[in-house]
């Protein structure tokens, strides 16, 4: 049976068999394991064995998720008990229209039917709307994929479908390609692939051919950014070409098993939700009980007969259900959303909003996130002096750097008494893969020019030379254009326009020196014209530096080398020292000195202890003679002269962080907001961004890295992600399990991301947010929300915004439900209090549920953000909408709207009103009780007895006059009172009755929140912030599962539970 790894039909898979670690593995080894000759390499297969791969490995496509169909999802909307209740009473509404016997029955039964079938079908429509667009990650996927593939077939180079690759196909690599499936490379170029959207690693990653074993680590345990003699479908080749044999194609490549993953997780309702359906069937039981309870009063008490009887419990039913509660949540959500957007933050689900205002922790991605995802010059070191450059700047001008002599002068404190190979081996300039990416400019030999032994303090040294500038002053145009000259006219690569991204080609780091260069006021493409290149040594990772040779260049090149050519060496600072035998007397052109090699290396340590990737810049004169224009130089011209080079200058290259994340986390902090960041990139670099972020430290100290994370057990996991903010070298599957690892801590966890491998993560935690100007269409396709800008300060608005909603919703319920209760209670408690018929009708009753949740619902779904909420903590996990204490207010104002509606009908029957004058009475003193219970629920706990209540809130008071100009329309006019609504209009003393108890219910519910201030002053829990074993759900005692099981490859995981 064919392994899991190589395509084979997923239909057909009946086991898990282990698969082979291709990149462990000899090319040699990897062809007999494909059941091929060595010859295959060559030649590649032939149609016959084509053909026959491709019936029994399948089509290089992946697997679509199986989607709901139309029926399915109406059906999710109407299974449950209230709709059932609706749906029986609109069947006894309409049994009743068929067989009353006068006109006004017959049209006043079939309204009622009309209108509660209304309510279902709204209901239905916003629920289906509700759940957003359908779920298009795996469509997002598939439109990564190459649609063609260049191949050897039959001993011929050819192009294919992508889709018609089979295990076993050579497929032939260039510039610009997206790889078509997974490959083991057996033949490179100076290949480097893009593979930022599934590893997260910023810049190019340069591919092998050889077997790759890490010491210490499991082939199988081999992180995919260090298996750089592989190329993984769906990405991007950044330069060079080569050659490499399918071992994977479709589901099982690795973008084919994310695309498993994130079609297997199951979506869940959020926290608010499955509250809403909690509070839906104890509603539904107290309906149930009330109807019960009604049906007996009117039968057994009042005397009616049992038809009539059913009908008044039906009303009771009708009144308390709520009709308008769904639509108004969904109001809630979608006004936030809306509000959202207007802050480019982009909600995909309307519920992810109340999410938002639950997490305890964001895990953020670094590349792209946090940081710019733009590798940028921070710091230039010469001879005697340290440059800080402005990397934010969006003006082209020398200012742009500044000497700042104290700017990384010492080593970080994690490395300030460990040996100089030892930082470097640490940093992101090693070619050591453990766990991380490999580095084609990486230091391997610091201990040639220092044996390493000696312990140092960290200190570059100190000088106070004031050449060419002082401390805190900016240095001319001219010596920067001097200075960066090697690594502007030693460089093949391109410039974005205006110095941006659009539009530049080539290595990212090469490129940061441009980018420095162009933002000084260097007219790159004048230098570059002005100094053509004459001969040159192309880059290679073999020996990690490039040449080229030009004539001099006036302003950047002294007289004395007239008549000679000068030649510039930019390349890794290990190799570059040991070639130098002079420095150029603070970075000037004119007068060179003694190399300090002492200086030089510890420089290098300091600069790579705070993640930094340093070039050095070189360069030296020869004769004409030497080169002949056109020549294509061997590295021997470079390095096979001893030390002859003098050395200009350091550069200090990062990806820097976006300034405005810093006052974002600081901000989150302030909530009770924990942000973590999770990346690919090597320990130092990242510890470097999260402390510049304030997300390193006292309490969070330390790093950690994904091999570490693998060495640990479930328990030690769940420590070690509350242990630490920063989470370096990690894997997808580190990824995956950090967030896991979190939930069983019970944290509510965000992740941030925006490539391929964020995409299960995104699915797993509780809240997933993606980038929507650099994110992958596959990375916002499985998150929840999408931030438009790419900004991580959006994210802040977006918390502050989901627990505007966790309060608002509270303000609904504290409105909706006193109003529903009391609409059908109050025929319970007018019946049993002695009325021969019932207060209400139940079109009168169904008008009134529907209008007080659209317009007076609405206007506390709506209010903007009490002062401090942000200075709250988030919501602990289990916590639910209704409290002891909402659970009181709720039940006092349900008994004060009762008592007001009954009371008032008592009063008017007591003046001799008759039947329909009582009704008008109830429906009015009901709904103008409403309209104060909403105006005091604005505040939850700031007195509405204040100017606070005549502004803030715009549809407020548009909400009031609705309502009040509604109420006087039905009560007014002719048919529209007495046949519809069995009513009869209101007399001005009527009136008079109805303002006093809408009076006598705004002071009691204001009484009420006083009393509550109190309360809260002397440490009362008045929030409902707190544990409460009636009202809350116990604590969760089982665990998540945090280990992972086996599979096809490092993204290990064949389920995740949403």
């Amino acid at each position: 049976m064919a392994r899991k790894g190589r395509g084979k039909k997923k239909e057909e898979v009946e086991e898990e068999v282990p698969q082979p670690n291709w990149h462990a593995m000899s090319v040699e080894d990897v062809c007999v394991e494909l059941g091929l000759t060595t010859e295959l390499t060559s030649t590649g297969l032939t149609d016959a064995q084509a053909a026959s791969r491709l019936e029994e490995y399948g089509y290089n496509k992946m697997t679509e998720a199986r989607k709901k169909t139309l029926l399915e999802r109406i059906w999710d909307q109407v299974a449950n008990v209230l709709v059932f209740i609706l749906v029986v009473v609109a069947v006894v509404s309409a049994v009743r229209a068929i067989t009353a016997e006068d006109s006004d029955g017959i049209v006043t039964n079939w309204i009622q039917t009309g209108l509660i079938c209304g309510v279902i079908t709204m209901n239905t429509i916003i629920g289906i709307v509700q759940e957003g667009s359908a779920e298009k990650a795996a469509d997002a996927l598939k439109n990564m994929l190459s649609s063609d593939a260049r191949i050897m077939r039959n001993g011929k180079e050819t192009m294919i479908p992508a889709s018609d690759i089979v295990p076993g196909d050579v497929a032939i690599l260039g510039t610009g390609d997206r790889v078509p499936a997974d490959l083991r490379m057996f033949s490179v170029a100076n290949l480097a692939n893009q593979e930022a959207a599934l590893t997260g690693e910023s810049v190019p990653i340069d591919k092998t051919t050889d077997a790759i074993t890490i010491e210490g680590v499991a082939p199988e345990a081999t992180p995919l950014g260090d298996r750089h003699n592989m190329a993984f479908s769906a990405t991007l080749v950044a330069q060079g070409a080569g050659s490499g044999l399918v071992i994977a194609t479709g589901d099982f490549t690795q973008i084919g098993t994310i695309n498993a993953l994130v079609s297997k997780v199951e979506k869940k309702k959020t926290n608010v939700l499955e509250q809403i359906d909690t509070v839906s069937k104890w509603l539904a039981f107290f309906i149930i009980i009330s109807a019960i309870a009604t049906f007996l009063v009117a039968f057994l008490v009042t005397g009616l007969d049992p038809i009539d009887s059913v009908s008044i419990a039906l009303v009771c039913a009708v009144g308390m259900i709520p009709e308008g509660l769904e639509a108004i949540v969904t109001m809630t959500y979608a006004w936030a959303v809306s509000n959202m957007a207007k802050l480019n933050a982009i909600i995909r689900a309307l519920p992810a909003v109340e999410t938002l205002g639950s997490v305890t922790v964001i895990c953020s991605d670094k590349t792209g996130t946090l940081t710019q995802n733009k590798m940028s010059l921070t710091g230039f070191v010469t001879s005697n002096a340290r440059y800080r450059i402005d990397v934010n700047s969006k003006t082209r001008a020398p200012t742009n750097f500044v000497r700042d002599d104290s700017f990384n002068a010492e080593r970080a404190d994690h490395q300030l008494n460990s040996k100089t190979q030892a930082v470097i081996d640490d940093g992101p300039n090693t070619n050591k893969t453990k766990g991380g990416f490999a580095n084609p400019m990486a230091v391997t030999e610091l201990n040639t020019v220092h044996d390493g032994t000696t312990q140092h303090g960290g200190k570059s040294a100190v000088v106070s030379d004031p050449t060419p500038v002082g401390n805190g002053e900016s240095p001319s145009q001219d010596f920067i254009k001097s200075a960066l000259s090697g690594g502007v006219l030693c460089s093949k690569c391109v410039l974005g326009t205006d110095g941006g991204r659009e539009g530049e080609i080539g290595n990212p780091t090469e490129i940061s020196i441009l980018r420095a260069a162009y933002f000084a006021g260097v007219d790159i493409e004048d230098l570059k014209s002005g100094a053509p290149i004459v001969g040159e040594v192309p880059f290679s990772s073999e020996y990690k530096f490039m040449a080229t040779v030009h004539e001099p260049t006036p302003g950047v090149d002294s007289e004395a080398i007239n008549g000679k050519l000068r030649v510039h060496v930019k390349g890794a600072p290990d190799r570059m020292v040991k070639l130098c035998n002079t420095q150029a007397k603070a970075g000037l052109m004119d007068e060179d000195e003694p190399i300090d090699l002492k200086y030089w290396t510890e420089n290098i340590a300091i600069l790579s202890s705070h993640g930094l990737r340093v070039l050095a810049l070189c360069r030296a004169s020869i004769d004409k003679s030497e080169v002949v224009a056109g020549d294509q130089l061997g590295p021997e011209f470079v390095n096979g002269k001893g030390a002859w080079l003098t050395i200009v200058g350091l550069c200090a290259i990062m990806d820097p962080p976006r300034p405005e994340c810093i006052d974002a986390i600081t901000e989150a902090h302030y909530a009770g907001v924990r942000v973590a960041m999770i990346t690919g990139d090597h320990k130092d670099t990242a510890i470097a961004i999260g402390r510049t972020l304030g997300l390193v430290d006292e309490q969070y100290s330390e790093g950690i890295t994904g091999p570490e994370m693998d060495a640990l057990d479930e328990e030690e996991l769940k420590e070690a992600v509350m242990k630490y903010n920063v989470f370096a070298r990690s894997s997808p599957e580190n990824k995956l399990q950090i967030v896991k690892a979190l939930q069983a801590q019970k944290q509510v966890a965000s992740m941030t991301g925006d490539g391929v491998n964020d995409a299960p993560s995104l699915k797993q935690a509780d809240m997933g947010v993606a980038m929507g100007l650099e994110g992958t269409d596959v990375a916002r396709e499985a998150a929840e929300m999408i931030l438009a800008d790419d900004n991580f300060a959006t994210i802040v608005n977006a918390v502050r915004e989901g627990r505007v909603v966790w309060d608002n919703l509270r303000k609904v319920l504290l409105v909706n439900t006193p109003i529903n209760n009391a609409q059908g209670m109050s025929v319970l408690f007018g019946l049993a209090f002695g009325l021969n018929d019932t207060p209400l009708t139940p079109i009168q009753v169904l008008y009134s549920n529907l209008i007080c949740a659209v317009t007076l619902g609405f206007v506390t779904a709506i209010e903007p953000a009490e002062e401090g909420i942000m200075r709250l903590p988030p919501r602990r996990v289990g916590k639910r909408l209704i409290g002891r204490y909402l659970f009181l207010r709720i039940a006092l104002g349900t008994l004060t709207l009762i008592g007001c509606t009954v009371g008032s009908v008592f009063w008017v029957q007591a003046l001799g009103y008759n039947l329909e004058e009582q009704r008008s009475q109830a429906f009015n003193t009901l709904d103008l009780g409403a309209i104060s219970v909403c105006l005091s629920a604005r505040f939850a706990y700031n007195s509405s007895f204040h100017p606070r209540l005549l502004k803030g809130n715009k549809f407020c008071w548009v909400s009031v006059a609705i309502v009040t100009i509604l109420q006087i329309v039905i009560t007014y006019t002719p048919g529209l009172n007495l046949v519809i609504f069995s009513m009869a209009p209101m007399t001005w003393y009527q009136w008079v009755i109805a303002i006093i108890f809408m009076i006598v219910t705004f002071i009691v519910m204001e009484i009420e929140k006083g009393i509550r201030r109190y309360l809260r002053e002397r440490g009362t829990d008045t929030d409902d912030r707190e544990y409460d074993p009636t009202f809350d759900a116990p604590e969760d005692e089982g665990d998540i599962p945090v280990n992972l099981p086996s599979g096809a490859s490092k993204l290990k995981l064949t389920e995740l539970n949403k």
